[in-house]
């Protein structure tokens, strides 16, 4: 098994928090896709029926950092925590899930639960893989809130209407059926 200089890890992590810092405050997360592998891959589960992965930078650009943030501008998602293996390369980062409007008493809407991203290292300061995890059913819940609450952005809007339509969105596979295991 390959090894993986610690500080270079290290260092990527920083530059990808920066430059998730960046992408939140533009409310465009598609110049990440620079900071995958060519053949990177990337995906994860929506409940018991569909998952999403994008295979290749431009999908990862185009579909993960594009299409399926359409609608979360505003929303922000800071790093709590890295668990780093410098043996295998792999890289856990924590993160919380905040949206851009708050509750009448001020407090944001947060998604509860545990959320984070599972990142394999490619070398020259590139992903090669990433598997997201977060608490479907309190993301729901939270979305449940927004709406009831009338705190729904029409960006947000559209993205559940267009998630929740017959057509199915590039990306999206029924569960087993991705182009590349989900894990």
């Amino acid at each position: 098994m390959a090894t993986f200089d610690r500080a270079e890890l290290d260092e990527m992590i920083a530059r990808w928090t920066d430059a998730n810092k960046r992408a939140e405050a533009e409310g465009n997360w598609k110049p990440l896709a620079e900071m995958y592998t060519e053949d990177a891959t990337y995906g994860w589960n929506y409940g018991p029926k569909q998952e999403f992965m994008a295979v290749g930078r431009d999908e990862i650009r185009d579909l993960a950092l594009g299409q399926e943030m359409e609608g979360l501008e505003g929303w922000q998602y800071p790093y709590q925590q890295f668990v780093v293996d410098d043996r295998s390369g792999d890289v856990i980062g924590f993160w919380k899930q905040t949206a851009d409007e708050t509750r009448e008493n001020g407090e944001p809407y947060i998604v509860q639960g545990i959320g984070g991203s599972w990142f394999r290292y490619g070398g020259n300061f590139q992903w090669s893989w990433q598997r997201d995890f977060f608490d479907f059913g309190n993301v729901s819940h939270l979305f449940m809130q927004m709406i009831t609450d009338n705190k729904l952005s029409d960006g947000m809007n559209k993205r559940i209407e267009r998630s929740t339509s017959k057509t199915p969105l590039p990306g999206w596979y029924r569960v087993g059926q991705s182009p590349v295991p989900l894990w």
